[in-house]
């Protein structure tokens, strides 16, 4: 793209932007979910919060479905993408805690074997929400529908 496009049409580069974006954080939780189900069950397990009241075997498996029809539905749900991103950023804040026990008890696993290294991941998680709401659209269709109002 030259850059009379991209100054003549700066939307055509957010769009490209929040595509590339979107694709990404499906395919990544595509080969989430496909690892919660097979080859990295057992870190993801490590992960599962000792308080939580589920068998930790079946929240790996639950959240490895769920992180499966979240990606295949970013990739391939056009007309529900808003409502994907607030799925998909809601998923994000219900997994945190796992992100936070794993911090807390000092828990080793997906490469994380230092304190700093799982404390520096916490971090992670706002930009996979704001991730999920931008590339979806679904805080612009949010604000737009209070605007409406």
């Amino acid at each position: 793209m030259s850059q009379d496009v991209a100054v003549a049409h700066p939307s055509l580069l957010k769009t490209v932007a929040q595509t590339l974006v979107r694709i990404w954080l499906g395919a990544s939780l595509l080969l989430a979910g496909a690892g919660h189900l097979t080859w990295a069950r057992t870190e993801f397990l490590a992960q599962v919060p000792k308080w939580l009241p589920l068998d930790g075997d079946f929240v790996v498996l639950a959240s490895g479905v769920v992180e499966l029809v979240l990606g295949a539905a970013l990739l391939f749900a056009r007309r529900l993408r808003p409502q994907v991103g607030w799925a998909a950023a809601a998923f994000f804040v219900a997994v945190f805690p796992g992100n936070i026990s794993q911090y807390v008890h000092g828990i080793s696993a997906f490469g994380l074997d230092t304190d700093r290294a799982r404390f520096i991941r916490l971090f992670f998680q706002p930009v996979l929400i704001a991730c999920a709401l931008w590339s979806t659209g679904a805080w612009a269709a949010y604000r737009a529908s209070k605007r409406s109002k």
